[in-house]
């Protein structure tokens, strides 16, 4: 019929992509997905914009090596993209570019110079921003316990403290993954659709309780863990908020926090550096968190100043003229003690 646009082999490609592919035969989490959808979509508009037609008259032959190219550098210029985010836009390019391959080989030689696009080196690692003991109580202690919403953002901050788990992990918390009975823990689905066990000490217990108790809910109920003020779930974008809000709050208290970008994700950071400041090995660490291997548990040993001293003071004893016994300026912080205390 005139004016209806049939679906052509990209169509088909994208959907079977973002339904079938990354979700099913990946494995990928929701979040992940998103984030190539994004890059796949800035891509399109790029291109339809490029072509001057609709982007639902692309098609697979438009996908080429120069277009992609062009398509980076417009990145970087006009809406002044990082490294690292041009990076993670074209890893999403390649990864799309290998499924065309298996789905149409016909074209593998275009899709095989798309795969030849190197990423860009000299992308700056941002440093690991974390909240010290006395950041992580002031924070703590900012939610109002006299209202319902303040108890929840007490119990939710207090859990990302003890578990270190991502915020989407957290988010995706349902009443039945939680166990209020010794031994206390919670059910975490990570990335890859993987399933972890992280223990959680009693006042955090308690402090969940009481918001299932409010909320008149079974145990083995299957409803989300952390709701907004309309009773859905707490998104990402909500938990930026409540912290954003809260370290505004706490900061005229604690100076030193106002100095810091403090992002949701960097209370797992702060997790992480107190474990390993408190000694747990690296293997613990990395079971605890979730991660896919040790290699990202361990550039958290090259993020805190305190372990550096301490490296120091174990190398270079004598040059420093410090006994090698004397920690003085190396605090450990017995994080298994203040966390009972969230």
């Amino acid at each position: 019929m005139k004016g209806r646009t049939r679906p052509n082999d990209l169509g088909r490609s994208l959907a079977r992509f973002f339904q079938e592919y990354l979700p099913t035969l990946r494995g990928m989490s929701q979040h992940t997905i998103h984030s190539y959808r994004d890059a796949l979509l800035l891509l399109l508009r790029f291109l339809s914009k490029s072509r001057r037609c609709g982007i639902e008259q692309l098609d697979i032959f438009d996908l080429t090596s120069d277009s992609i190219g062009r398509f980076l550098k417009t990145l970087e210029r006009e809406r002044h993209n990082s490294i690292v985010t041009r990076n993670v836009r074209l890893a999403a390019i390649h990864t799309f570019a290998r499924f065309l391959a298996t789905e149409y080989p016909e074209h593998l030689i275009v899709l095989q110079e798309i795969l030849g696009i190197p990423f860009k080196r000299g992308a700056r690692t941002a440093p690991v921003e974390y909240l010290e003991q006395n950041e992580v109580k002031a924070l703590l202690k900012a939610p109002d316990q006299s209202t319902s919403a303040g108890r929840r953002d007490h119990a939710l901050f207090a859990l990302m403290f003890n578990t270190g788990a991502r915020v989407q992990e957290l988010l995706n918390l349902r009443l039945c993954d939680v166990r209020l009975q010794q031994p206390y823990q919670v059910r975490f689905v990570g990335k890859g659709n993987k399933i972890r066990i992280c223990p959680i000490w009693p006042q955090t217990a308690k402090l969940i309780r009481r918001l299932k108790e409010e909320r008149h809910c079974a145990d083995d109920e299957t409803i989300p863990l952390f709701v907004n003020s309309r009773g859905t779930q707490l998104t990402r974008f909500g938990v930026r908020y409540l912290l954003r809000t809260y370290l505004g709050l706490v900061s005229v208290e604690v100076s030193t926090i106002a100095a810091k970008h403090i992002h949701p994700h960097s209370l797992r950071h702060t997790t992480a550096i107190h474990l390993l400041k408190a000694g747990v090995d690296f293997a613990t660490i990395s079971q605890w968190l979730g991660h896919a291997n040790l290699t990202t548990t361990m550039r958290y040993a090259r993020a805190d100043i305190d372990m550096k001293r301490q490296a120091l003071l174990q190398v270079f004893p004598d040059v420093l003229g410090t006994a090698s016994g004397d920690r003085r300026t190396f605090d450990y912080l017995p994080i298994i003690e203040w966390m009972k205390r969230l």
